[in-house]
């Protein structure tokens, strides 16, 4: 069986950030990452280097900014008045918050802080960034009936929503 739509792929992975070697995430020592593929749980070019592996499979791959996070924009950073973070005990560079606009909630970085703005990005962590990937497929099966609705592998006894 190979890694195709609607199978669900287990797999263990190393990945690395190709502009300073500095390891992101790991499965090594772990539990190994299970997912639908075909149905965007995972970044699209680590997505698209699966298909066609089969159980046993390793390889390495480059995934570029475009294909991984997306590319970094400039738009998405903005100063923000520090009276938008009051109740908050302390707010630096790194923290992580949610903002409620008009469109729902939106995640942010704290990336700088003055005495009378936050600077904050709406970028992923991630945007802008090619990233090297290890990959070891250990598992493939049919996704069941329910996985396929609901766009995500479920757990060995079901999954109640």
């Amino acid at each position: 069986m190979t890694i195709a739509e609607h199978k669900v792929v287990t797999i263990h992975y190393k990945v690395v950030d190709c502009d300073s070697d500095e390891v992101i995430d790991s499965s090594e020592n772990g539990e190994p990452m299970t997912y639908l593929h075909g149905a965007r749980n995972i970044i699209p070019g680590l997505e698209q280097a699966l298909e066609g592996k089969a159980v046993g499979d390793e390889f390495e791959v480059t995934v570029e900014a475009a294909d991984a996070y997306g590319e970094h924009h400039a738009d998405r950073v903005q100063q923000v008045p520090m009276a938008a973070f009051q109740g908050m005990e302390k707010v630096e560079p790194g923290m992580a918050v949610t903002a409620q606009t008009d469109q729902g909630p939106i995640n942010l970085v704290i990336t700088a802080v003055s005495e009378d703005e936050v600077t904050v990005d709406a970028n992923h962590p991630l945007a802008g960034k090619s990233l090297k990937f290890n990959v070891s497929v250990e598992e493939i099966r049919d996704a069941s009936e329910e996985e396929v609705e609901h766009g995500h592998v479920h757990g060995p006894g079901g999954h109640d929503h």
